[in-house]
């Protein structure tokens, strides 16, 4: 991955965050970091 497509990736990652945050108070970040734990422990479950 180039230096150019890891800036635009960020950026638009960045922009996102930013925008749930403005829009909906950060529902979105709420929902995948809980989704993002429950797999961690499914993961770990199987391990």
């Amino acid at each position: 991955m180039t230096n150019r497509i890891a800036l635009i990736l960020g950026l638009i990652i960045a922009g996102a965050i930013v925008w749930d945050i403005y829009r909906n108070d950060g529902a979105a970040l709420v929902f995948l970091a809980r989704r993002g734990l429950d797999l961690i422990a499914y993961l770990a479950f199987w391990r």
